[in-house]
Formats: structure tokens, C-alpha cells, sequence
């Protein structure tokens, strides 16, 4: 948890001079948008406005086409500031330069850091929109469906003041939460963890709270002399405090106080991102509204818990809580290219890149039973403008967490600075496609298109650069094997990197790994449950033999192999190419390390699948 808070912090405005200043066209100069009126027709229709849509329209406007935003909300920055997320996620590269810049880095400065005033943000957000005369901003408009013509939306309607209008654009661009223009337009999508075969696994969602009455310089004092143990604090932030959350019992086990992380407002009063709450379905406004009812009904007694346990809280005082949960997962729609966490982790860097990211890989707890799971740390990835460039729809992108990500690689690629950056991306794409008159799967089918984009991104304040990171491991034997378990989620590697390539294995976490794999991967939960009796002794976590692997491979493939020889288990094993004895020798008493483990797990479900 302190690791990942320290992604939160940063000495950016210190360095900002590295970062080239933005080149735009004097807005003055761009041809008023017609205003939000039913039936009006624009150039680009952006739908949500979270901050990746902000930077969308904010983006397309700058290329100097119509654009119009339409927001649900009273007034925009969405997960900023209605959820009161004031953590910002940062993304840097090896020498610590900032990855995610153009309409993030303007919001950045604006708002003085990765730790901002709520207010402030909303303000911003809204000083950004009206900085464009052919941008129209439609606020408590809520989508209703898309107007399809075949593979194209034509326009969208939807409904203001109770009553129902339209907005037609030749360019979309989804940059709802949940994509819910992608979903309503037929886009083929998965749910949280579907993609691995996990529908019902999502990331907890969180009730940020509001406490005032804080003595700061007291917890501060407290921080720097040691008395709270993992946490750290600047001026306007603390993190850290993991013993302090773990201390608290709720009410009921569909909550949990993980470790805070304390961000100031202006006024001198804090916002704590740290209650979880499980078993939430975000696509559900029953099940929110559920879900914030219980978490507020535990935030007077979160809040009595901390008076006592924190100094500078004895006289907290509870003043409420955001009016949005902030919900992490939802959809993830199908793309052109569907970024993966072996993209994420092996730092890709893709010939179509449209933005850059290094946040750890975090996905936060999905149930009560886990902590949740730091799955690695890239150096730096790429998104490929392919990942935004839905199935099925030919004038239609979208951005932010719901893009073309995995349940996995969206632990990293979700937060809002590359969201934002995934956003300047679809608005130049959008007006660029309008000027050379090519729908978005044509654009991303041509290079030369694709470097025109990049360069008017980068003219326009973006970040691209090719790190040319060099994969150590990519020759390893066992590669495609630990390829297969990372993309899978069958190991975790954490902070650093660590792959466990050569430490010995115990049967359980081997037993765990392949039924896991057979499960998601293979599509065999059957299997793994016939199988689960014969395999019980499996579950003791005792160091591996690489005879008892092939008996527990070999069952699997429906050979009556517990009683089997170890030699004899062995030598089958590797004639059905299940372990690699020409890399690690076939002694049966040798223990198994993690390659091996990998390899085996890998060539399991591909004979499975084959079965």
C-alpha cells in the first residue's frame, strides 16, 4: 500500500521546465460550435465528461472542428469530482519525466500537483471547455441510446430537463465510465474478470469520506518521529497507515478500512480514500445505491475509530461522504487490439502508440477473502490507438478505463492521467478522420495515418517515445511459460518484478496454479472438480518433487497416476512434453522451480485443450 501511494505524490512542478510547451491554434480563431440544441449537428459528439472526456473535447476542439461534450452531471471531472478521487495516479519514465502530458499536464499546473483541491479541479475543468468557442458543453443531458445507421452512429439521443433530444456527429467518441455508448451501440464487451473466465470478480469500489476538525501538524509531527508505523505525509497528503486500517473491525465483512491515503482540501479539512466495499455491481444503480447506504451508515464509527487511534484526530469531525462511489471496473469493451498485461509488464511499445503509462499494475481487492495484488511494475508501455477503436462501430472511440484493456492490464492502464492522455488522442484521431474522410478501423489499418496522428499529438503537447526497452527474459526457456501465467493472473510479481523463475515451488501453490489455469485459461472447471478429491494431498505446502508434478499433470490428462513411479511418472510426463528434462534434468526428486512450473502449467491447458 505505501508503494502505491507514493505514486501519488510527485516533485513534477519542480521539473516542469522539461516539458516542451504546448502548440495550439489561438482559439479565437476557431468558428463558434452551434449551441446544444435538438437536432443540431456537430463534427465530433463527446459523451461522459470524466476528464479523459474533458481531454477529448477539449482535444478535437483544438484541431479546430465542432465539437459538443455532453455530461449526465451539473458539471464535469466526474470520477475527480464527484467520486472526490484528489489522488492523482502519476506515470513516469526511467529518469522520472512525466509520461502522460498534454490536457493532463494543463490540468496538472492548474490544479498545483498531484494532490488538489476538489473545487479547484471542477473549476478547471470547466475554465478548460470554455477556453473554446466551437466547443458546446451540454451539462444534465443523460445519454439515452445511439441513432445507428448500419456500423455508424449518426447521433445519439438523449434527455435534458425531462425532455428527449437529439445531437448529431459524423465522429463519437465514448468516454463514459462504464462505455455505455459502445455497449448501447452492439460493441461486444466483457465484465471485470470475464475475460478470465471470473465474471463475478470485480475490483472493490470505495466511499471516499470527509473529516474536518484535523490538527495537521500534529499527525504530521507523529509521522516524522516514527509513532505511525509505514506512514509518510508532505504538506498536503498522508499515506501509508496499512496497521491503522487493518486494525479496524466493520460491521460487516462487504467492507474494510484498507491504508489511508489523506488528501487536504484548501479549507484545511481532508478527504481519505480507504473504505472498500465488496460484492458491488457497477453497471447496477440499485446496487450502488445499496452500496453507498451501507458504507455511509459505517462512516460514524470509522470515523470514532479514528479519533482514537490517530494524532491530530481527537476531534474529527464527520462531514460527509462524495456523492459518487468510486467504482473502479466495469465494462471492458472488445477493441482491435485487446492490451494485455504481458504488454504492460514486458514494456510494448506499439508501432500505432497513442500514449504512454508506467503505473504499477494494482488491482485491488476483489472480495473480502484477498488484499488485493500488485501483478508488476512496467518501466514504460504504450497504449496502441488500436485499443481504442471498439468492434463492430466504424465512427466510434473510446477512452478511459473501459478501452480495449484486459481485467489485468487494466490495473495500470485505468487511471486517469493515461485516460486523459488515451482522450487527446481521440479527439485529434476524431477531427484528423473527418479531414481525410477514413473511419477508424481504416485509419488504424494504415501506417501513414497513424504517424500523421502522432505527430499532431505530439505537436499538440503529447508525450510518444520508443524507450526501446529491452526484455532480459525474452530468451529465457521458459518464457512463453511465464507469458502464459502473468496473462492468466497466476502469479504475482509485485514491486519488483520478481518472477520466481528459480525458486523452489510447493505443491500447493502448483496445484492452486494449474487449476487455476485449466479454469480460466482452458475453459475447465469440470475438469478441475472431478479431479479435486484424487489431488487433495496436493494441498500441503510442501516443496514440490518433480515426480509428484508429472503424477498431478498426468491425472489431469486422465492417467491413473498417483500410485505412478516417480522415474516412470516422469519419463511420461516428458515424452508428452509436459516438462522440459532436456533444461532441467529428470532426477524425480529434483524440486521443481518456478520455470518449470511455468512451462509445465503452459503445455497442461494446450494438451487440454486438445483433449
Amino acid at each position: 500500500m505505501l508503494e502505491r501511494a507514493r505514486y501519488h505524490l510527485t516533485i513534477w512542478q519542480a521539473r516542469s521546465g522539461q516539458v516542451l510547451a504546448r502548440q495550439e491554434r489561438d482559439p479565437s480563431s476557431f468558428p463558434p460550435a452551434p449551441p446544444a440544441l435538438d437536432g443540431t449537428r456537430y463534427d465530433v459528439v463527446v459523451v461522459g465528461g470524466q476528464p479523459e472526456g474533458v481531454a477529448a473535447a477539449v482535444s478535437a476542439a483544438r484541431q479546430g472542428v465542432k465539437v459538443l461534450l455532453v455530461e449526465k452531471r451539473d458539471g464535469l471531472g466526474g470520477l475527480f469530482t464527484y467520486g472526490w478521487l484528489n489522488f492523482i495516479d502519476m506515470n513516469y519514465g526511467p529518469k522520472q519525466e512525466l509520461l502522460t502530458r498534454g490536457t493532463f499536464l494543463d490540468f496538472y499546473r492548474q490544479v498545483g500537483g498531484s494532490v488538489f483541491d476538489v473545487a479547484v479541479a471542477k473549476k478547471v475543468f470547466q475554465d478548460m471547455v470554455e477556453r473554446y468557442p466551437n466547443l458546446a458543453l451540454s451539462l444534465n443531458t443523460k445519454f439515452k441510446e445511439p441513432i445507428m445507421e448500419g456500423g455508424r452512429i449518426t447521433g445519439i439521443k438523449a434527455v435534458r430537463d425531462g425532455q428527449e433530444i437529439t445531437f448529431y456527429g459524423d465522429r463519437i467518441i465514448d468516454a463514459t465510465q462504464d462505455a455505455i455508448v459502445a455497449a448501447a451501440a452492439g460493441v461486444p464487451y466483457t465484465v471485470g474478470a470475464e475475460d478470465m473466465g471470473e465474471p463475478e470478480r470485480r475490483q472493490a469500489v470505495t466511499l471516499v469520506f470527509h473529516l474536518g476538525n484535523i490538527d495537521w501538524e500534529a499527525l504530521e509531527q507523529a509521522v516524522k518521529e516514527g509513532r505511525i508505523k509505514d506512514a509518510k505525509i508532505s504538506d498536503r497528503a498522508a499515506w501509508g497507515f496499512a496497521d491503522v486500517g487493518a486494525a479496524y473491525q466493520p460491521s460487516t465483512p462487504r467492507l474494510r478500512l484498507r491504508g489511508l491515503n489523506i488528501g487536504r482540501q484548501n479549507d484545511g479539512t481532508i478527504l481519505i480514500n480507504a473504505l472498500q466495499i465488496f460484492g458491488v455491481d457497477g453497471l447496477s444503480e440499485v446496487s450502488k445505491a445499496e452500496a453507498m447506504e451501507l458504507a455511509q451508515k459505517e462512516l460514524p464509527a470509522i470515523t470514532a475509530f479514528l479519533r482514537e487511534r490517530l494524532p491530530g484526530f481527537a476531534g474529527a469531525k464527520l462531514l460527509g461522504a462524495a456523492p459518487e462511489l468510486y467504482v473502479r471496473e466495469t465494462r471492458h469493451i472488445k477493441a482491435l487490439y485487446q492490451l494485455e498485461l504481458n504488454d504492460v509488464l514486458f514494456n510494448r511499445y506499439f508501432a500505432d502508440a497513442i500514449a504512454l503509462g508506467s503505473y504499477p499494475v494494482d488491482v485491488q481487492a476483489t472480495s473480502p477473502q484477498d488484499t488485493g495484488y500488485v501483478y508488476g511494475r512496467p518501466e514504460v508501455y504504450s497504449i496502441p490507438f488500436r485499443s481504442l477503436v471498439p468492434q463492430g462501430v466504424d465512427n466510434l472511440l473510446v477512452v478511459g478505463r473501459s478501452a480495449g484493456y484486459t481485467h489485468l492490464a487494466a490495473g495500470s492502464a485505468r487511471v486517469v492521467p493515461i485516460g486523459m492522455a488515451t482522450g487527446d488522442a481521440a479527439g485529434v484521431a476524431a477531427a484528423y478522420s473527418l479531414k481525410v474522410k477514413k473511419t477508424f478501423p481504416e485509419l488504424a489499418a494504415d501506417r501513414a495515418d497513424i504517424k500523421e496522428i502522432q505527430d499532431l499529438l505530439v505537436k499538440a503537447g503529447a508525450y510518444l517515445k520508443d524507450y526501446q526497452i529491452k526484455n532480459p527474459l525474452e530468451n529465457h526457456w521458459a518464457f512463453n511459460g511465464l507469458k502464459f501465467v502473468n496473462r492468466w493472473g497466476l502469479i504475482v510479481a509485485g514491486y519488483n518484478n520478481d518472477w520466481k523463475l528459480d525458486a523452489p515451488v510447493n505443491q500447493a501453490s502448483f496445484y492452486y496454479m494449474t487449476a487455476n489455469a485449466l479454469k480460466r485459461a482452458a475453459g475447465r472447471g469440470d475438469l478441475v472438480a472431478a479431479k479435486a478429491a484424487v489431488l487433495k494431498p496436493y494441498l500441503q505446502r510442501e516443496p514440490l518433487t518433480r515426480g509428484n508434478a508429472a503424477r498431478l499433470l498426468l491425472t489431469y490428462l486422465g492417467e491413473d497416476a498417483v500410485a505412478l513411479d516417480p522415474e516412470a511418472a516422469v519419463a511420461q510426463a516428458a515424452a508428452k512434453g509436459l516438462l522440459p528434462v532436456d533444461k532441467t534434468g529428470s532426477d524425480p526428486q529434483g524440486i521443481v522451480t518456478g520455470a518449470e512450473a511455468y512451462y509445465a502449467t503452459e503445455r497442461l491447458c494446450a494438451l487440454v485443450g486438445k483433449i
